[in-house]
């Protein structure tokens, strides 16, 4: 690798040629302020706060935009100097003259960057007083979209533009009108939004925030004729210690459901049981599609911002959607019949939440064909954000608590269902089900290393009896869209193929803990999150889904066979061709 000399702070350092003052900066371990930049996505220089002053060739020193400019030999850099601070103290001032200031009240206190920022720089909140821009808050979506709170820093365009390629948002008239707004000021609802939540974990303040539906539990949890249920999914037991001060890539699943049970649920499962139910009737419709000349190749269907983005953008592959429902409604469908049944409950009785990384799954509640005893399979479902809301609101000292266990008769999932929440796993459990029933014998290997990993897109080809399976894995739409449009063209030949919404899988998921840009930059977040998934899976006894015994019980008291017609009714969905 080549490099070049630059001294910052007065000391000398040897950095990448290539780089940034910013990125050469952090590697010296030198913080240098940030509010617009997110590193490969939004390196646009805009809120300038960033600001250092440098020295090239020995001319005079001047201010520039550290995420953006180039290092050269023998450059000076100053990142500390009183009139940097000047500067960005005014910056900062400028911002708030034009900023919904009610930070007691905001989702986003003690995560908010501008608050931290502020707060380091000991601004004056009232330095500029004038004008200020009220906007009606849009609330039409899941995703509700506050644009007096925004700081037109564009990260949530850039995630929305550059890293889904949906694009759906952008920056609207100019000078002191500009706001970030639809086309035509249209709501997000009006739009093809997909609802996945990425500009959400991008904004570094609290102009984007998912819709709270913590009330609707507590008041549930308070009425004595309700039976509140709550499932986890994978990937939130591996980052809600982040909520509490825990290092990412921390395993919480026995403080999670401590916690959980002293907030009043009367039953806290675990869905990595629903991730194999659903790897059950997913590999049995795939075989089914392969034997019986069906709609080829099979795409996923657990991912309800794929599904959303696949309905508007490609509406034409709505026919080769694995028709299964997600593990997070098959668990409500499963809860308000079959445990129903057993309880002796009413379905309209159990109040049925879903603990979830994701944004798009509250919209999927409200789906049609998604209400399998005639009430909504799952009533609330809420993001890991909101699950560390209510463990903090209730007083419940989340790093004191001894780990519990999940209630039965839905306490156990296979390491299968484990790594459902990480790209390349759903495809990993279908494989290792399918694999044996093609082959007749337990497999040899369980492990389809080909498929992990948190590249964009993975293909592979496997040799399963007579079968030769290609397969291909995709997550963040934008690679959904390679992906799709090489099978379009013929370029990708492949039967089977798992899409998920946000890059990485459900462990980056919109729902997730918030993280600073810093953070961001530094830690692979994708990858330490995913490793406590594969972890679980590697110590779990069980590491398929086609012998995790409460679901074969499940098909032995209740659903007969996998794709049995009690199966379809319960476990099974339908699409809509949305377009744009």
């Amino acid at each position: 690798m080549e490099t070049i000399n630059v001294k910052i702070n007065g000391v000398d350092y040897a950095v990448p040629k290539g780089s940034t003052v910013l990125e050469a900066a952090r590697a010296a371990k030198i913080e240098i302020p940030t509010l617009c930049y997110l590193k490969d996505i939004n390196e646009i220089g805009a809120c300038r706060l960033c600001l250092v002053e440098v020295s090239e060739g020995g001319r005079p020193f001047r201010m520039v935009t550290a995420c953006v400019y180039p290092v050269s030999e023998g450059m000076v850099v100053l990142t500390n100097t009183p009139k940097i601070n000047k500067s960005r103290k005014t910056n900062l001032e400028l911002l708030l003259s034009n900023h919904d200031r009610k930070c007691l009240s905001c989702v986003r206190s003690t995560t908010c960057e501008l608050q931290k920022l502020c707060n380091e720089y000991g601004v004056d909140e009232e330095a500029f007083m004038g004008t200020k821009n009220e906007y009606k808050i849009d609330k039409s979506t899941p995703i509700i979209r506050d644009n007096n709170k925004c700081i037109l820093c564009r990260r949530c365009v850039a995630a929305c533009k550059n890293v889904q390629e949906i694009g759906v948002i952008g920056a609207n008239d100019r000078g002191f009108d500009t706001h970030i707004g639809s086309i035509f000021e249209k709501s997000l609802s009006e739009t093809s939004c997909i609802n996945c939540g990425q500009c959400i974990v991008a904004c570094p303040v609290g102009a984007l925030y998912e819709r709270d539906d913590t009330d609707q539990i507590l008041d549930a949890i308070a009425d004595p004729n309700k039976h509140v249920l709550i499932c986890t999914a994978p990937s939130v037991r591996a980052q809600i210690g982040e909520c509490f001060g825990f290092e990412p890539g921390t395993d919480c699943e026995g403080k999670m459901v401590a916690a959980l049970k002293r907030l009043g649920f009367d039953g806290v499962y675990d869905m990595n049981l629903t991730a194999d139910l659903t790897i059950m009737e997913e590999a049995t419709e795939f075989l089914g599609r392969v034997n019986n000349g069906g709609v080829l190749p099979m795409i996923t269907s657990c991912s309800p911002g794929w599904i959303k983005y696949c309905e508007h953008y490609y509406p034409e592959f709505t026919e080769n959607l694995s028709t299964c429902k997600s593990p997070q409604q098959m668990f409500g469908a499963i809860a308000k019949t079959y445990l129903a049944e057993k309880m002796g409950w009413k379905a309209e009785d159990i109040f049925f939440v879903s603990a979830i990384p994701c944004t798009a799954k509250k919209f999927e509640v409200a789906r049609p064909g998604q209400s399998a005893a005639g009430v909504p399979d799952v009533d609330v479902a809420v993001t890991t954000r909101e699950v560390g809301r209510m463990i903090q609101k209730a007083g419940i000292d989340f790093k004191a608590l001894n780990d519990e266990a999940f209630d039965d008769p839905f306490a156990f999932g296979s390491g299968a269902g484990a790594i459902f929440g990480a790209t390349g796993g759903v495809m990993e459990a279908a494989l290792r089900t399918a694999a044996e029933v093609i082959e007749g014998k337990p497999l040899e290997k369980l492990d389809f290393t080909e498929v992990r990993g948190v590249e964009g897109v993975k293909t592979a080809s496997y040799k399963l009896g007579d079968l030769t399976l290609n397969v291909a894995v995709a997550s963040g739409t934008a690679n959904a869209k390679k992906v799709l449009e090489a099978v379009k063209a013929g370029e990708l030949d492949v039967q089977f193929i798992e899409i998920m919404a946000c890059p990485g899988g459900c462990v980056n998921g919109g729902g997730q803990p918030i993280q600073p840009a810093a953070v961001r930059e530094t830690i692979d977040l994708k990858t330490v999150r995913a490793a406590v998934l594969y972890n679980d899976d590697v110590t779990c006894d069980v590491r398929k889904s086609h012998e995790n015994s409460a679901v074969k019980k499940l098909y032995d008291e209740f659903l007969g066979e996998p794709n049995s017609h009690k199966a379809h009714e319960l476990l099974h969905t339908h699409y809509v061709k949305r377009g744009l």
